[in-house]
């Protein structure tokens, strides 16, 4: 795993009861026991940017990509960095979460996660790791649930500032392990900082979105 990243951490930081886990028993025999699987079972995300799938109510299992895309008009797995295999291979990946306008798989062979866009039918590797899934995550939240405005429409320009500051902090300090979440202006997490940096995302009972919002 690129970065360490612990239940003790997410709980001190979050709470016990804002951090999402995924059921051992709702990933395909093949993913159950790979190491990603078991981070989101054992350490989960916290809640607010990233939406974790839950297990279908039926049956208890997590959708796979054939279930939520159709994978043969997927057209551009050719350029996706180390994907080896065929798009039917990718049709039998977990879909582990939701993040803007694409579903999050995990590739139980190499450990990626990839953003599957149902819309644009494309798909790119988002995360080396689940590691990376988690710790992005982790950042962003943490920044919204902690960011301070100083409430002076005079030092709003510069408020503004440092909080672009502060994501583009988190895309430096990513990049540095993992270059895949940040890899350009077109990723889904790249847009989330961007959103973050002009303000949005923030919660009406944070620090931030009670300056935000009144």
């Amino acid at each position: 795993m690129l970065f360490d990243v612990t239940r003790g951490e997410l709980v001190d930081l979050f709470g016990e009861d804002r951090i999402a886990t995924v059921p051992a028993a709702a990933f395909p025999a093949a993913a159950a026991d790979t190491e990603g699987a078991r981070l989101l079972q054992n350490v989960g995300v916290p809640t607010g940017t990233l939406d974790l799938r839950r297990p279908d109510e039926d049956d208890g299992l997590l959708p796979l990509v054939r279930d939520v895309v159709r994978v043969e008009d997927v057209e551009d797995f050719e350029d996706v960095e180390d994907f080896e295999g065929t798009a039917a291979d990718a049709g039998d990946w977990p879909v582990v979460g939701w993040l803007l306008n694409a579903h999050l798989a995990l590739d139980p062979g190499s450990g990626g996660v990839y953003a599957f866009d149902p819309d644009e039918e494309s798909v790119r590797r988002l995360h080396t790791d689940v590691s990376s899934l988690v710790q992005v995550t982790l950042r962003f939240q943490r920044l919204l649930d902690a960011f301070v405005f100083s409430g002076d429409e005079a030092d709003e320009e510069a408020d503004f500032e440092r909080l672009e500051g502060e994501v583009d902090r988190i895309r430096t300090e990513t990049g540095d392990v993992d270059p895949l979440p940040f890899e350009d202006d077109e990723t889904v997490w790249s847009v989330v900082g961007d959103e973050i940096a002009m303000g949005q995302r923030f919660t009406g009972d944070s620090p931030g979105g009670r300056s935000l919002y009144g």
